[in-house]
């Protein structure tokens, strides 16, 4: 993937309508949008979906985490190295609703690269940006949590937030890209995000849980090329 290239990355969370078959079916109906567009788009679905998605698409496919910890004697948790052998192209790490203390990011994203998973740190702050940035992942998500599921997009309701995290985060590490997520819900959207200097969107609900996933996730496209 080439730094300048836009990519949105579309989150299944724990939804039912991405989840066992519905999840290989989403991921064909996102990759068949992604390929008539020309626009680069990844998914992320449950852990149990990892392996069968990645079979069946090109897209990158993402776990939803990983645990900050080498392998051994723990279990229940999720192992970088377990999401590679499944496909996975990436993983999220410290989603807000999979938070993880500042210690724990940096093993984690230290644990991706080692594994050679791309990471993709969430942080509802600019602040927060800036410091996990540190670690040196492939891409930070700004996601105020309080937007996350709204369908008010944090690229219009908070844009300083976005504005400010893409300038914490240049002047820590310029080679992070910045995704943009929360509330994402429209192409219009979208726009905003990428006009505030942004690399690409972090969505769930406004792809997963919409009437028409094509429609909506059709609009992110054009509003991506609109931007190029």
């Amino acid at each position: 993937m080439e730094h300048s290239e836009p990519f949105l990355l579309i989150n299944f969370k724990t939804y039912l309508e991405a989840t066992g078959k519905r999840a290989v079916e989403l991921s064909k109906r996102i990759e068949k949008v992604s390929e008539e567009h020309g626009v680069r788009v990844g998914v992320a679905p449950q852990f149990c979906d990892i392996e069968r998605v990645a079979a069946s698409v090109d897209i990158p496919v993402f776990a939803q985490h990983i645990d900050s910890m080498p392998a051994g004697a723990s279990t229940g948790h999720v192992l970088a190295e377990s999401v590679k052998a499944a496909g996975a192209d990436g993983t999220l790490i410290n989603h807000s609703e999979r938070p993880l203390r500042l210690a724990d990011i940096d093993m984690a994203v230290q644990l991706a690269k080692q594994t050679g998973l791309r990471s993709v740190v969430c942080a509802g702050t600019a602040r927060l940006s800036a410091a996990v940035s540190l670690s040196e992942p492939d891409m930070v998500a700004i996601e105020p949590p309080e937007l996350i599921g709204t369908g008010r997009a944090v690229s219009k309701e908070n844009p300083e937030i976005v504005t400010d995290s893409v300038k914490r985060v240049h002047r820590v590490n310029p080679a992070v890209r910045i995704l943009c997520g929360a509330g994402i819900s429209t192409g219009d959207d979208v726009y905003a995000a990428l006009k505030l200097g942004t690399d690409g969107i972090l969505v769930a609900s406004g792809i997963v849980k919409a009437a028409d996933p094509e429609q909506v996730l059709s609009s992110f496209c054009e509003a991506v090329l609109r931007v190029e």
